[in-house]
Formats: C-alpha cells, structure tokens, sequence
C-alpha cells in the first residue's frame, strides 16, 4: 500500500469513529449540531473552544459528554473574584515527616487533567485568568520556579456568559487569541427544545458510551495535520485573514472604517487546522472553499475588535466577517 492510499485509509476510518463520536455525544446533548462540531473541531485540531452562551443552554452538559466520549480525564473550575491562580495551577505545601524532617510536596490543581472547563471564565480577575494562559499555549505550567508538563492531550474549553457583564473582566486579547473557536450556543429551536423536554423530565436519562481513549485522540489529531489542503483553499485563507485586518492592502473599505484591530497569524494557523476538521466531521478528504468561509466567524470574530464608532452605529463583527467572507470567495472564482 502506498503512503497516500495508507492516508486515505486512516481518514476514512478516523471519519467513520467520528461519526459514532457524533452520534453518541448526540444521546445527552440533544440537537445543536453546530455546536458539537465546532467543540470536536477544537478537539480534532489540539486546540481550545469558548463556548457563549446563556445560563441553561446545556454547556456544562456538553463538556461533560466530551469528556466521556472522547476517553480524558476531566476536570473543572468555577471562576469566582475571589479565586486565585494557585487554585489553578496547585501550589507547594510543607510536609514534616515522623522523623522531623521537612520538604515540600506539590499538590496538583485541576488543571492537570486533559479537559479543564473553566466555566464563566470572565468572572475570575486577570491575574487569575492569566494562570491558564502558559497552560493553553505551551501545555505546561510553572510554579515555584519549577515546569510541570500538563497531561496530553490537554484541551480548555471555557464558558462566558454573553450577556451578564456586572462583577466581569473581560478576557485580554493574547488570552482569547489562546481559543481555537469560539462557539455561540444559542436558543435550540422548538423541535430540539421539546426532544430536550422529554429527555430529561423522565426517570432516566441518557448516557454516553465512549468511543475514543486519550491515545486515540493524539493520534487522529496527528492524522488531521496530515490531510492534504489545495492551494486555492490555502490562499483563501491567507486573503480571508489578511482582507480582516485594517491598513492592510487587501482589507476593504468597510474593515478599515469599522475594525480597530484584526486577526494575527495564530488565526490563519487555526483556519488551516479546522478546515481539516470540518472536512473530517463530512467525511471528505480534503477541504474546499466552502469550509473556510463556514468557519471564518469562528475562528476569527473573537481575535478583532469593532471601532468605537462602528458600535455607535450598531456594527457587528459578524456581519463585517460574512461580507469579507463573501467578497474574498467572489474574487477568488473570478
């Protein structure tokens, strides 16, 4: 067998125990497919997700069941003011053994696991959110002077709540940059909601079987990065990404008026990464045009900023996302 048809081999069969992964996070988190793809997306890929959305949308829910399906060891913070970072990260403790002697003992934080929720994130002061921000990039955190590797693979996916901002602090840039995608959960429609009803209001409910071990997650994340990517999906992505960013040659008329700042680089590396995914999660091959513009908003709506004036006159970075999106794909096929 040759190496491309090995490739291949491995891509449909990563696809197909997708595809159960799918289906059995489906079991407990009902509908909102859009969702479960992108958190798989951010799994697929190594990287991390923000999940926005209002209190009762199932967020909670939907991190536990990734954790069961996927075979990681969870783990989970309550964001509070009051919380410190070595309620994070753990700190050092001197012990005094029988004989008299003391040392110090580490004792680890909840982030030493392979899927921290940090949930309502924005609630914590920077100092504090700051302690997750060597651990998302580098996968290992310092304390005492001492680096301590995280376990691999290692995944944050964080929850904001949109609306609620009293008591808040709003996540810095280089830390939301840190989050592959950030995912809205929005309001299920009426036929989800009742299936929701009656899924949960019962005696029993539903449970998730596992389907995938933490080695196997490893290893299809090394089989994403090896799907081949065309050229021309490649330089959509570099002119996505380039026309986002103000004062550049390629940015339009409408991103130079409303953005005060775009996306760097890490954007168009986490663009490469998901379109992979995404392709994966549809059982294809490789990925096609469609797949960048599906995940611009994603991927980048939260690694720019709207100008003071572009939210005076009731902007939004959504929509600024989608007509970029729809300009660069019009250029591109002409």
């Amino acid at each position: 067998m040759t190496e491309a048809a090995q490739l291949v081999a491995e891509i449909e069969a990563l696809g197909e125990k997708i595809a159960e992964a799918r289906q059995a996070v489906g079991r407990r988190f009902i509908g909102q497919d859009k969702v479960v793809d992108l958190s798989l997306t951010a799994l697929l890929c190594g990287g991390h997700g923000l999940l926005v959305g209002l209190p009762g949308m199932g967020k909670t829910l939907l991190v536990d069941t990734l954790g069961t399906v996927m075979g990681l060891a969870t783990g989970r913070v309550q964001f509070t003011p009051d919380l410190m970072p070595a309620d994070i990260l753990g700190s050092e403790v001197l012990e005094t053994a029988r004989d008299g002697a003391r040392a110090f003992r580490f004792i680890e934080g909840p982030v030493f696991c392979q899927l921290l929720m940090a949930d309502e994130i924005n609630r914590a002061s920077p100092r504090t959110q700051s302690a997750l921000l060597q651990a998302m990039q580098e996968h290992k955190v310092t304390v005492a002077g001492q680096h301590r590797p995280l376990p691999a693979p290692f995944h944050v996916l964080a929850t904001q709540n949109p609306i609620e901002q009293e008591g808040t602090y709003p996540l810095p840039e280089a830390q939301l940059d840190r989050f592959m995608v950030q995912i809205d959960v929005d309001y299920p429609d009426r036929r989800t909601e009742r299936d929701v009803l009656l899924a949960t209001t019962g005696v029993e409910t539903a449970t998730s079987p596992t389907v995938f071990s933490a080695s196997e997650l490893s290893a299809a994340q090394v089989t994403v990065r090896r799907m081949p990517v065309g050229e021309k999906v490649v330089e959509l992505i570099l002119d996505l990404v380039r026309a986002c960013r103000p004062g550049e040659a390629e940015a339009g008329a409408a991103v130079n008026a409303s953005v005060s700042w775009g996306p760097g680089p890490r954007a168009a590396q986490a663009l490469m990464l998901a379109v992979r995914a995404r392709a994966l999660l549809d059982g294809r091959l490789a990925p096609s045009a469609e797949d960048v513009t599906a995940l611009a908003r994603p991927v980048l709506s939260h690694r720019m900023a709207l100008s003071f004036a572009a939210r005076a006159r009731g902007e939004s970075l959504a929509g600024i996302i989608e007509g970029v999106s729809r300009d660069v794909t019009r250029a591109e096929a002409a």
